[in-house]
């Protein structure tokens, strides 16, 4: 590698700072604190010493990554299986983890067959291209997920739509226009919107597909990416279907943001899984996650699927109603919803900077989302509530709030 190259890629760097979308150092964390006088655990940082930080941007909504249960079926499965699977599946990386894990997301989320990947970035990537052919329209959320638009570009397909942001008239007017123009069609849309807190409209979605169904000769296929919503939305954690009372033909999640391990999967019809089995580039050449990773899965989904789960469910619903009711109460702006992701707007980018520093210093790890990831005025701090928090936890944020509105 010459130095030419090397100045190119500085000059890149320079770039993204200058457009303010360089992520620059990330807070390396050294060890966890645990819960201890009525406060939830925290983390300690490399080169800040002994000082604790409550993490409020953490995916892990139901506090399982920590979960004594988990740790142990983690600990099990690595000494019964080893640390990793040393293949990709169709060679010698399949282990009955992997099995059983994808046998209980199905019937989990009533599927006939599931299957699991590296990663819910690499399953999308993995999935979406898979399911769309050069006759194919694909329609797709204008706020969707970063996987999601890569995996429409990898796809080629024969027409790309994108609607307003949950403006399903808008989106049947777009499908309306490509019937007998194409053979199939593929919505797509995010269960939870991350930077919002917000859902997709799956039910209006499903009735819209219905509609048209019969109008495209190879049918019209909905999938949904639910990684923030399952385990975290709906009545039993069974995300954005059940708060929705949609259903879609392929849903995709992730095994890392509420259940609190690694990984991504997809659920579907048998014949939908078969053929990703045997199509799916990230799938089939990658190594999976590991056995132990695995039995840590299926451990913290058997928790959600329980009254164990419930509670935990309702104990982050609590804490996020309390957040709420604080920054209504401070005058915050906010979007309100029932997940645990908590917008505060401030609509300013150098405010935003400013407020997520003053949190750091104060000890509190949160997310400011900043023009030009969001448009400009829409500028956020976005907070994460897990059921690992406490109320004094939340009352602490709250009085930093209060301080720095002063």
């Amino acid at each position: 590698m010459g130095t030419d190259f090397e100045k190119v890629m500085q000059a890149q760097l320079r770039i993204l700072a200058t457009k303010g979308i360089l992520k620059g150092k990330e807070n390396v964390i050294t060890g966890i604190k645990p819960a201890e006088a009525g406060f939830g655990p925290r983390c300690f940082l490399c080169g800040h010493g002994d000082k604790p930080f409550l993490i409020l941007n953490s995916n892990s909504y139901l506090g399982l990554s920590l979960n004594p249960a988990v740790i142990t079926a983690e600990e099990e499965a690595v000494r019964k299986f080893g640390s990793g699977p040393g293949g990709v599946r169709f060679i010698s990386g399949s282990f009955q983890p992997h099995l059983d894990l994808e046998e209980r997301l199905a019937a989990f989320h009533g599927r006939p067959a599931g299957m699991i990947f590296s990663a819910a970035y690499a399953a999308i990537m993995g999935v979406l291209p898979q399911l769309i052919s050069k006759e194919t329209v694909v329609i797709s959320d204008e706020l969707n997920h970063n996987c999601i638009i890569n995996a429409i570009r990898l796809s080629r397909p024969a027409a790309k739509e994108i609607y307003r942001h949950l403006q399903t008239d808008e989106l049947e007017r777009k499908l309306q226009a490509h019937v007998g123009r194409v053979r199939r069609a593929v919505l797509v849309t995010d269960g939870i919107f991350s930077m919002r807190g917000d859902h997709g409209p799956l039910d209006k979605i499903e009735v819209i597909a219905e509609k048209y169904e019969s109008d495209f000769p190879e049918g019209i296929l909905t999938v949904v990416d639910d990684s923030h919503g399952v385990g975290a939305f709906g009545k039993s954690g069974r995300g954005t279907e059940e708060y929705t009372g949609g259903h879609v033909d392929v849903l995709v999640a992730t095994l890392g943001k509420a259940l609190g391990v690694n990984g991504g999967y997809v659920v579907a019809s048998r014949t939908v899984i078969d053929y990703l089995r045997e199509s799916a580039p990230f799938y089939i050449y990658s190594n999976p996650i590991t056995p132990a990773e695995a039995a840590a899965a299926l451990k913290a989904l058997k928790i959600v699927d329980s009254p164990q789960g419930l509670a935990l469910l309702e104990r982050v619903r609590s804490l996020t109603r309390r957040f709420e009711k604080g920054l209504q109460a401070g005058g915050y702006e906010f979007i309100a919803s029932e997940h645990p992701i908590v917008p505060l707007m401030i609509r300013n980018t150098d405010k935003t900077t400013r407020l997520v520093r003053f949190l750091f210093e104060h000890g509190v790890l949160a997310t400011g989302i900043k023009f030009p990831v969001v448009p400009e005025g829409d500028e956020e701090v976005r907070f994460q509530i897990s059921a690992s928090h406490t109320e004094k936890d939340i009352d602490y944020v709250l009085e930093l709030l209060t301080t720095w509105q002063r």
